[in-house]
């Protein structure tokens, strides 16, 4: 059968919440367009209803999630990285449509967001080395520093870079025991979309990660204001709706990760996974040191 008597199979795009696919529940979509303009696709556009169901589903997979092991969460990572690399050919379409770049160029950062996937998935179980330790104190106790995650963690996912930026802000968050919310770029959501299939073939936990697409103004406020959104990383918010979230988010005390200027091809270093990490430290006798030097 020739492609000109094929009927055309338009894919829809539906978020990823707890696990499963919703529409949203308003049952409102937008159009998604590329850079010169063409319709490529609807997207539902999420309601405050849908962004207080990923906060539910977040929060009930958290305690799944940091409780695994840092080496399991090292595989299940790495996993993910394995299923991006099988579908390599459809993030390079819809990185080249959704930021107006040539194949090779949408290509190479395709293979930039991969390989970073693979950077993190390498630091789960090497994170706690280097922010935490033995502490030296003056007394015969041991001190010991050990990061802990935040919680559930509200992501606006970048709204220029919308593949190797996407995973920039997503991969340290949940690589050190976190759930996230993460709200797709509002111009070019699909590639964040489609990261939600991969995550949902992969081995990682309903609930671990949730997409939604929409508005970002919209749904980042219920989230900025949410009782038990632990954390914000407001890297896709221009100045004006940073500062609006910002006081939104002192109400119960959120981290808060204000936008910067950030080049996404540079090698990220630690700070977004420290950004989400609080530090346990626990005292705990020795016991009386005896002539020999001995503990015990």
């Amino acid at each position: 059968m020739s492609d000109a008597t094929r009927l055309s199979v338009l894919k829809t795009y539906k978020l990823y919440v707890g696990g499963k696919f919703p529409r949203s529940e308003s049952g409102r979509v937008y159009e998604v367009t590329d850079s010169q303009g063409n319709w490529l696709a609807n997207a539902p556009l999420s309601s405050r209803k849908d962004a207080r169901d990923a906060v539910v589903a977040a929060r009930k997979a958290f305690g799944g999630w940091s409780g695994a092991t840092a080496y399991n969460r090292g595989q299940v990572l790495y996993r993910v990285a394995e299923m991006l690399e099988g579908r390599r050919g459809q993030f390079v379409r819809e990185v080249a449509a959704a930021e107006g770049l040539s194949k090779s160029k949408a290509a190479a950062q395709v293979d930039a967001a991969i390989d970073r996937w693979v950077w993190y998935a390498g630091w789960t179980d090497k994170i706690a080395q280097v922010v935490g330790g033995a502490n030296p104190v003056a007394g015969p106790y041991f001190n010991l520093s050990s990061p802990e995650p935040t919680g559930v963690v509200a992501v606006l996912a970048p709204q220029e870079s919308s593949f190797l930026g996407l995973v920039s802000v997503i991969a340290p968050v949940i690589a050190t025991g976190n759930t996230a919310i993460v709200i797709a770029s509002e111009k070019s959501p699909l590639p964040a979309l489609s990261l939600g299939e991969v995550l949902a073939t992969s081995d990682l936990p309903g609930g671990v990660v949730n997409v939604l697409s929409g508005r970002t103004a919209e749904i980042a406020a219920p989230l900025a204001a949410h009782q038990d959104v632990n954390a914000i990383d407001l890297a896709g918010a221009d100045e004006a709706l940073a500062k609006e979230l910002e006081i939104a988010a002192a109400d119960n005390l959120k981290r808060v990760l204000r936008p910067q200027p950030v080049d996404y091809s540079e090698t990220p270093g630690t700070a977004r996974m420290t950004a989400f990490l609080e530090t346990k430290t626990v005292w705990h006798p020795t016991g009386s040191l005896g002539a020999s030097g001995s503990a015990y």
